[in-house]
């Protein structure tokens, strides 16, 4: 037997879709709170000072957190060709600005302190919060507007052809899909604040963030209902073999209300993870209130986790249906890698995944405590 039919076609993809699902969330959950405290600069820091203790909450960190979108990305292309080429194609102007807002952070963080006008200081911390709050607002846009389907299509040999427009993808429903991931990183980014600073800038993060925990509540429910009325879910009609080929096109897709919503009246135990969405956002805004910052954090990471696993879940088996040629959607049966590339990346990603988990715990771990503004007149080397 060849070592890589130890596990099936099928169970590879369920295991590389799952652990898609796994590098998403982990980038939500610690780059996340980077997002959040640059959307909360401007508002938790009042002085240059606070301003600075702010900025060095998140200094030493935001470069590992970032690995795990570029782990994302990576995953993404090696596992799933298909959806890298429509996703990175279609998506073309959204993720140039999503990388331009990123470069913002790094150059702010090195320049903001270079010069002692406040002017020059001011404009870098809006530069911060442009690139916390448009990553926030387009990563949630892309994902409403997966909800409702791509305008991509497949020709006869699986030619891609992207149909829609940058401006097309600011609708209705995908504008409060962004808004909820900017709530939610904003609490997320608060509840970070409140573990790692004490006195004005805490007081100011534990209220911003109340105001973001409720707002990630309210919208998730409105999203949930809009999700219900007003956008059509996919199912595919007929057999479909998981262990077959990947060929989008060898499937026939209807589009049909309230199909995003099948899976959790076929497997009931799927309604775990909204109902972790909801009640780690309502705990992190009891947490915040009542002073307990360790589990505030670990309540904003459990309604993320919630959040993204519900929509996932929701969508499954779909990973990108097209809107405008619904047989070509993408799913995890048959858009995948070849059986022995999944199997190799397995393996590969269970050597150097615990290793970089490991690695990043340990970060922390000597990292940890409150930064304070000793740390930064006496500390030689804070932003």
């Amino acid at each position: 037997m060849i070592l890589h039919e130890l596990l099936t076609y099928e169970t590879l993809r369920v295991i590389w879709w799952v652990l898609l699902g796994v590098l998403l969330i982990g980038f939500a959950a610690t780059d996340g709170f980077d997002l959040g405290v640059g959307m909360l600069l401007p508002f938790a820091g009042q002085t240059d000072m606070e301003r600075r203790v702010v900025i060095n909450t998140i200094g030493p960190v935001w470069e590992g957190n970032q690995v795990w979108l570029v782990l994302g990305g990576g995953a993404i292309f090696a596992a799933w060709p298909p959806l890298y080429a429509v996703s990175f194609s279609g998506f073309y102007i959204a993720m140039f600005a999503i990388l331009a807002a990123l470069i913002l952070r790094p150059v702010g963080f090195k320049y903001r302190s270079k010069r002692e006008s406040a002017r020059w200081r001011g404009n870098w911390d809006w530069a911060l919060f442009v690139g916390g709050f448009v990553p926030s607002l387009i990563f949630g846009v892309a994902v409403g507007n997966v909800l409702q389907g791509v305008p991509f299509r497949l020709g006869s040999d699986l030619r891609i052809f992207y149909d829609g427009g940058f401006f097309g993808l600011l609708n209705p429903f995908a504008l409060l899909c962004g808004l909820l991931s900017v709530a939610m990183l904003a609490m997320h980014g608060s509840a970070w604040l409140v573990l790692k600073t004490s006195g004005p800038v805490a007081g100011r993060a534990r209220r911003f963030g109340s105001w973001a925990a409720m707002a990630t509540v309210l919208l998730y429910a409105a999203g949930g209902l809009a999700l219900w009325l007003f956008v059509d879910g996919y199912r595919i009609a007929g057999a479909i073999d998981p262990n077959g080929p990947s060929n989008p096109l060898a499937k026939t897709v209807e589009i049909a209300p309230g199909a995003w919503f099948a899976n959790y009246a076929a497997h009931p135990w799927m309604l775990a993870a909204p109902a972790l969405g909801f009640l780690g956002a309502l705990g992190a805004l009891w947490s915040l209130n009542s002073g307990r910052e360790v589990r505030t954090l670990l309540l904003s990471k459990l309604a993320i986790f919630g959040i993204i696993s519900s929509v996932g879940l929701s969508m499954f088996p779909f990973i990108l249906p097209s809107s405008v040629m619904p047989g070509a959607s993408l799913t995890v049966w048959d858009a995948s890698s070849s059986h022995l590339t999944l199997f190799i990346m397995l393996v590969c990603t269970g050597i150097f995944l615990p290793i970089i988990a490991l690695y990043t715990s340990w970060v922390y771990k000597v990292l940890w405590g409150k930064v304070e503004e000793k740390d930064i007149t006496e500390g030689g080397h804070a932003y």
